[in-house]
């Protein structure tokens, strides 16, 4: 079988964010900064840097290459714990409030999948640290999740190869995107403005 070209997990999150921002991102390779991506950028930091440390007998790798040849993934773990009695417990760096989100939830289980097939070991569960309050939301790496990730990848695959870009949202997800003034979701969106100036564009001044 040929090896399948690897998905970065990260962008997983970006396709259940918003399909139209991980293609413009993973396809046309376009990016911008906000607030945002400045706070994720600073939580990040601080396990950004490879290494270990041992505390009361769990060992916490941080920034962990990850992969799966049999998924086609590739990226890396903000922090692996290593637990006495075996388990192994990946734990997702985000800046904002201790809060569900869909698309986090993915990324945690692309990783945990990830280190199941480099590991050899079941890995059923694992965290979100939310920055902003300090606290952990513990997830349950379940099959529905498991079974998100795989049809994830195979849709994200196909739309990078395709080379297509999904239509704009313009909901609430466009106040808080970095991209948004790439993206303009708002002009995209106005079919009737669109209309008006395809009607428009051939004709002669008067």
């Amino acid at each position: 079988m040929d090896a399948l070209d690897p998905i970065p997990i990260s962008a997983l999150q970006h396709w259940m964010y918003c399909p139209r921002q991980c293609a413009l991102i993973h396809v046309e390779q376009v990016f911008a900064d906000n607030v945002h991506t400045a706070r994720g950028n600073a939580v990040h930091a601080l396990v950004d840097e490879p290494g270990y440390e041992l505390r009361r007998g769990v060992r916490a790798e941080r920034s962990l290459p990850l992969w799966s040849d049999r998924i086609g993934l590739i990226g890396k773990a903000d922090l692996v714990e290593f637990h006495p009695d075996g388990s192994v417990f990946p734990v997702e760096f985000k800046h904002g409030p201790k809060r569900k989100h869909t698309h986090d939830d993915i990324q945690l289980a692309a990783q945990a999948m990830c280190l199941e097939e480099m590991l050899g070991k079941p890995v059923t569960r694992g965290a979100i640290y939310h920055a902003s309050s300090k606290r952990r939301r513990e997830v349950d790496i379940d099959q529905g999740l498991r079974t998100l990730v795989q049809v994830t990848t195979q849709a994200l695959r196909a739309a990078i190869a395709a080379g297509t870009i999904p239509p704009p949202v313009n909901d609430e997800r466009c106040e808080n995107c970095s991209l948004k003034t790439i993206c303009q979701p708002e002009v995209m969106d106005d079919k009737h403005t669109q209309a008006y100036l395809r009607d428009k564009l051939y004709e002669a001044d008067s």
